[in-house]
């Protein structure tokens, strides 16, 4: 499970403004007060969006803000209320408010919630006549709309899971596809928690992944900090074995696949039995021959199945690595063109 985060501003909608007028009718030039009162500012509405998985769509959005209530008119005309601002979240997004702490609501599949109300209209002049003042020239202000700033926090699960020997290239390959910004540098154990990053194929298709820090023999018995990395990709959809082409550590990477493969199923039956990708990455290090070379050599030595796929990949400089995320998407959502963003 990862934390995602987002702050904003709501804003809900003034009230409009009460009118000041008078009936004007042949015979009757000094008629009495009609004016209308203002219509209602617009709410704003948290509202749960069971496509969504993410808070990305607030990043670099602060301010979200309903329209004001219109005026009020003549003969007692009211002002036409605004529009309720909708703002949709994920399910499992939580509210909280920033200036206190609070927490405000907790939001599920189904839920909606409104966070900021909008204020009521101000009253037209007829509502100020009385015995000693039959035509006054009074109309009240609409009242201001809510405004808060609020902290939303989210829990995501991640789609892909990126896991490895420690400098495998995972942070590389998650900084090539996505926004997320992971500390990199040629030596192990540089990525000593989980990184989030979104990749966006196109508009409408986006993919979660988490960058799983290094895993390291004995890992399933907490060597290192092997059970809470492994707990991390429990909650990830799809494993994907990012194996060095060129390792340093003496062994191949069929070796190394299949250390880490042992460290899952040691930790959990369930964790070696998730679906999962191989993606050969550093291959920029290598001629074309030998890259082709090192692809047979891999799929001979696990005896893969001819319908099993090697995605030879390099986070340097992103060869392959678009492919593979198309082939993850056809794995988490078959052919669907949007999965509900």
């Amino acid at each position: 499970m990862f934390i995602d985060r987002a702050r904003i501003q709501v804003t809900a909608g003034d009230g409009g403004n009460g009118k000041v007028s008078f009936k004007r009718a042949k015979g009757m030039p000094k008629g009495g007060p009609n004016g209308g009162d203002g219509g209602k500012g617009g709410d704003v509405i948290l509202a749960v969006d069971e496509g969504l998985n993410t808070l990305i769509d607030f990043r670099g959005i602060y301010d979200w803000k309903a329209e004001n209530g219109d005026g009020g008119g003549n003969k007692q005309c009211t002002g036409a209320g605004a529009p309720d601002r909708i703002v949709r979240v994920p399910a499992g997004t939580i509210v909280f408010n920033e200036d206190t702490g609070e927490q405000i609501v907790d939001l599920g599949p189904g839920d909606s919630f409104i966070i900021a109300k909008g204020g009521k209209g101000g009253f037209g002049n007829e509502h100020f006549k009385n015995a000693v003042n039959q035509a006054p020239r009074t109309a009240s202000p609409g009242e201001p709309g809510e405004i808060f700033a609020l902290n939303l926090e989210l829990k995501v699960i991640a789609e892909l899971g990126l896991v490895g020997l420690p400098n495998a290239g995972k942070s590389t390959f998650l900084k090539s596809v996505t926004r997320a910004d992971p500390k990199i540098a040629n030596y192990p154990f540089t990525t000593l928690s989980p990184q989030l990053g979104i990749a966006m194929l196109d508009p409408a298709r986006r993919v979660v992944i988490a960058d799983i820090p290094g895993l390291i023999e004995g890992a399933a018995d907490g060597a290192g900090l092997g059970h809470d990395f492994l707990r991390h990709i429990e909650r990830t959809e799809i494993i994907v074995h990012v194996l060095d082409a060129v390792p340093d550590n003496a062994r191949s990477a069929a070796e190394n696949y299949r250390n880490i493969r042992q460290e899952l199923l040691d930790y959990s039956s369930e964790l070696a039995e998730k679906r999962e990708m191989i993606a050969l990455n550093k291959l920029d290090l290598m001629t074309p021959e030998d890259q082709q070379e090192a692809i047979d050599a891999l799929r001979t030595e696990l005896q893969l199945d001819a319908n099993q796929e090697i995605f030879a990949i390099s986070g340097a400089t992103g060869f392959g690595c678009i492919e593979m995320l198309e082939a993850a998407w056809k794995l988490l959502h078959g052919d669907e063109v949007q999965a509900g963003w």
